[in-house]
């Protein structure tokens, strides 16, 4: 059983199916976690792109891409190591999940940049000390 009914080759075929307001908001977020996480790597996964360092940071989850049969509202910006990271305002969405955690927009105003750069700055803190625990 497929998990999606959409498939896309990249990004950009990604972009071009997402409603306008989707779209800007993967945009504004894609180009902050290119300022943000050096030499990362922008890879679909899922239908989605993921974003690695030493292993995956974070994704951006648009909500007209299905995850199964589950439609969300808004885009997603996940943080694959969320539980790891430091969260002191509880900015992040946690719900069930134990590892993954999330902050969800549903609009393009609701993007503070400062406060998302600082989160990707955390995240790649995290990614960087699983390199240096991994190298010994």
């Amino acid at each position: 059983m497929k998990m999606q009914d959409v498939h896309f080759n990249s990004v950009e075929e990604l972009l071009d199916y997402l409603p306008r307001d989707e779209r800007n908001m993967v945009e504004v977020l894609r180009h902050l976690v290119f300022d943000s996480v050096p030499r990362c790597r922008e890879k679909l996964a899922y239908q989605v792109p993921f974003y690695s360092g030493f292993r995956r940071i974070c994704f951006i989850r648009p909500g007209s891409v299905p995850w199964g049969k589950v439609r969300q509202q808004g885009v997603q910006l996940g943080f694959c190591y969320g539980f790891m990271m430091e969260d002191e305002t509880g900015f992040l969405e946690k719900g069930n999940r134990k590892q993954v955690y999330i902050k969800t927009f549903m609009k393009p105003s609701d993007i503070n940049a400062d406060l998302v750069k600082a989160y990707l700055f955390e995240a790649v803190r995290v990614d960087e000390a699983m390199r240096k625990i991994r190298r010994g």
